[in-house]
């Protein structure tokens, strides 16, 4: 049986691959009972989708040609409450037959989770937290602006 930490862990880990895989209903999935902050707005999962559908750039393959590397976790469970926060750091790496590859973000997630049917699912995230803006040309399907 895992510890509550390495399941929390693993919850980021499988995020990052169903977005590098193209999955994303996937992965707003993972979501179902969250809210999710961007910038000013609140979302859902569907919500969520639909963002990364209309904005994410998908390449031949089926995949935005990242790699999302989550690092630094600092989980802290309440056992006890069944719940439990979670700072870390992400990079996201990109190549594609027009961009070499590099980093075109880096930021930090700050997330809350609770257990649920004895299973850890994400309750909130923080997803303005970015804070180094690289090449994204390749990635999104509008420009990006940080404002």
């Amino acid at each position: 049986m895992n510890c509550a930490a390495t399941d929390i862990a693993n919850l980021l880990y499988r995020y990052a691959e169903n977005m590098d895989s193209g999955r994303f209903e996937e992965a707003s999935a993972m979501f179902e009972n969250a809210r999710v902050r961007t910038g000013k707005k609140v979302l859902d999962h569907v919500a969520l989708l639909n963002s990364w559908r209309s904005v994410v750039k998908i390449h031949p393959g089926g995949t935005p040609r990242t790699k999302h590397v989550i690092t630094n976790p600092i989980i802290d469970v309440d056992e006890a409450a069944g719940t439990a926060t979670c700072r870390s750091y992400y990079s996201v790496l990109q190549e594609t037959l027009t961009v070499p590859l590099q980093v075109i973000a880096a930021g930090r997630y700050h997330d809350e989770f609770a257990r649920v049917d004895g299973v850890w699912r994400f309750t909130f995230r923080d997803y303005s937290l970015l804070d180094l803006v690289g090449d994204l040309s390749d990635h999104l399907t509008e420009n990006f602006s940080r404002s």
